[in-house]
């Protein structure tokens, strides 16, 4: 990876995952493995979560956008993700808003400020 910047990959609905991929996200890395994954009614979570954990582990990703219902699934393995590289974060989708109190990383942030500190 020397000399090359690290990707995003993409866990989310069929919506989601076309639109980053029109905006030119996807890429094949040396195996020919997707750095996407579109979440359909009949993708299992064990699927999901394989993915995820395949993200985790490679050296080129990162920054791994989840659709925030999608992450709702799997949230243990989010949860247990504790490094900043790849970072995780949560989006909406066109079908599910964003809800702050359910996201990971909000959660975590949260716990690191109290109130004095942003007076």
């Amino acid at each position: 990876m020397a000399g090359r910047g690290k990707l995003i990959a993409v866990i989310g609905d069929e919506d989601t995952c076309t639109g980053f991929l029109l905006g030119g996200v996807g890429e094949l890395n040396k195996n020919r493995k997707p750095n996407f994954l579109v979440v359909e009614k009949d993708t299992s979570i064990t699927e999901i979560e394989e993915t995820f954990k395949s993200f985790l582990a490679r050296e080129d990703i990162g920054i791994i956008l989840i659709n925030q219902f999608i992450a709702e699934m799997i949230r243990h393995a989010i949860d247990a993700h504790v490094q900043s590289i790849p970072a995780v974060l949560e989006i909406p989708s066109k079908e599910h808003p964003y809800d702050a109190s359910k996201d990971s990383i909000l959660r975590r942030a949260k716990g690191m400020f109290s109130a004095e500190d942003f007076r």
